[in-house]
């Protein structure tokens, strides 16, 4: 289990509130022209700073979030406390990031928009939707045998 894992049980329904969020979050991303293709590869061409700007601007609030968190010990809206484990820096995390960036670039998409991309009409990226979830399940099956 993951050290933030909730050890709640919750009926189905109660899903809801992340359709919720995701809806209003897919929005926000085709309005801000992050799912752009055109966008992602402005910015890999550094062509312009639109998706630096709000990259820069993701990591400030959840730097400033975080920051909150610990200092007014925030708990879930389950009552949960909410704990941060440190994390070991490895190398696999570098081929990590460069395979993702790699990814990212060639696609046109990273794992956020996805689903922002295929609810705009973006068929296409129903490739990149099931490479993700192969990728992810790949890695799952394989993670206790890789160097970590």
């Amino acid at each position: 289990m993951c050290i933030n894992e909730s050890e709640l049980k919750h009926p189905w329904w109660y899903n809801f509130k992340y359709l919720a969020v995701g809806l209003v979050f897919g929005v926000v991303f085709v309005k801000a022209e992050i799912i752009s293709w055109f966008r992602i590869q402005e910015m890999f061409r550094l062509q312009s700073f639109h998706m630096y700007g709000v990259i820069g601007t993701a990591v400030v609030v959840g730097a400033i979030s975080v920051f909150l968190i610990k200092k007014w010990k925030v708990k879930t809206i389950h009552g949960e406390e909410i704990t941060f484990a440190d994390k070991k820096f490895n190398k696999g995390q570098i081929y990590g990031g460069l395979m993702f960036g790699f990814g990212w670039a060639i696609t046109g998409a990273c794992p956020g928009p996805l689903f922002a991309q295929l609810g705009t009409g973006v068929l296409s990226i129903a490739v990149v939707i099931l490479s993700a979830i192969a990728g992810t399940w790949t890695y799952g099956y394989f993670r206790d045998k890789l160097p970590h």
